[in-house]
C-alpha cells in the first residue's frame, strides 16, 4: 500500500543513522533517540520558541518575495519569445552563481538583522520559479491558445481559465524547489548576520562542537521541510493527474 512506503523509508532511515552512530560515536553523531529527546526538551524550553518564530517569520517573507518576484519574473520570458531567449541565459548564469558570495553585498545594500535574511532567503528562490515558470509557459501545446480564440476568450479570460491550468504543474514544481532554496537561504542569512534564529543557533553550536544541538535542531528542520515538501508534492501529483 502507498501509505507503507513512507513509513519503510522513515525506518530504514533511522536504522542507517543508528549504523553511523555506532560507527562514529558522539564525536561528530548523537543517536536517534538521544536526539529526539533532545528535542523535545528543546521545544518544551520557552526560551527556544523566540528562534523559531524569528526563522519562521524571515522564511515565509522571503519566500512570499521570491514567489511573486519568480513567477512574475517567469511570465514576462514566457509570454514573450524574444524577451525570453535573452533572459534565460541571465537566469541560467546568476543560478549558477554561489550566492553566499553576494552575501556582503547584501549586508551593505540592506544591513544586518530581519532585512538581510529576508533578501538572502528570496534571492535563493527567485530565480528558480522563474525558470520553472517561463519554461511551462514556453512549453504550453500551441491547441490551448487556439482553444481560447475559438471560444471567444478575452487574453485575461484564456490565460486564467486555459493557459494557467495547464501550466500549473511545472510551476507548483518550480515553487518546491524554491521552498527549499529559500529554507536554505535564510538559514545562511541567519548564520552569518544575525544574532536570532535556528541559523543562528546551529552556528553558535558548531562553534561549541555542541553536537546534541546541532542535531535537535538540524532535525526539526528536516521534519519541517520534509512535511511541506510532502504537501506540495501530493499537489503536484494531483494537478499533473488532473492535467
Amino acid at each position: 500500500m502507498k501509505w507503507r512506503d513512507p513509513l519503510a523509508l522513515i525506518a530504514i532511515l533511522l536504522l542507517l543513522w543508528q549504523a553511523m552512530y555506532w560507527v562514529v560515536g558522539d564525536v561528530a553523531l548523537t543517536s536517534p533517540v538521544s536526539t529526539f529527546r533532545s528535542l523535545a526538551v528543546m521545544l518544551a524550553d520557552p526560551r527556544f520558541w523566540p528562534h523559531v518564530n524569528e526563522t519562521l517569520l524571515a522564511f515565509a517573507q522571503g519566500f512570499a518575495i521570491a514567489v511573486v518576484i519568480g513567477l512574475g519574473i517567469g511570465f514576462l520570458l514566457g509570454a514573450h519569445s524574444m524577451t525570453g531567449e535573452v533572459g534565460e541565459p541571465i537566469l541560467v548564469a546568476l543560478y549558477s552563481i554561489p550566492k553566499v558570495t553576494l552575501y556582503p553585498i547584501i549586508l551593505l545594500i540592506v544591513g544586518i538583522g530581519m532585512p538581510a535574511k529576508v533578501a538572502f532567503g528570496a534571492i535563493q528562490g527567485i530565480v528558480p520559479i522563474a525558470l520553472f515558470a517561463m519554461n511551462s509557459i514556453r512549453n504550453l501545446n500551441p491547441v490551448f491558445a487556439r482553444t481560447g480564440r475559438v471560444l471567444r476568450l478575452s487574453p485575461l479570460a484564456s490565460a486564467q481559465r486555459i493557459l494557467l491550468p495547464a501550466a500549473l504543474p511545472e510551476i507548483v514544481a518550480g515553487i518546491r524547489v524554491g521552498f527549499s532554496l529559500t529554507l536554505v537561504g535564510t538559514l545562511l542569512g541567519e548564520m552569518f548576520g544575525s544574532q536570532r534564529g535556528l541559523g543562528y543557533l546551529l552556528i553558535q553550536a558548531m562553534n561549541l562542537h555542541n553536537m546534541r544541538t546541532i542535531m535537535s535542531v538540524t532535525l526539526l528542520l528536516v521534519i519541517f521541510a520534509a512535511s511541506v515538501n510532502a504537501v506540495l508534492l501530493a499537489i503536484d501529483r494531483r494537478l499533473r493527474a488532473r492535467a
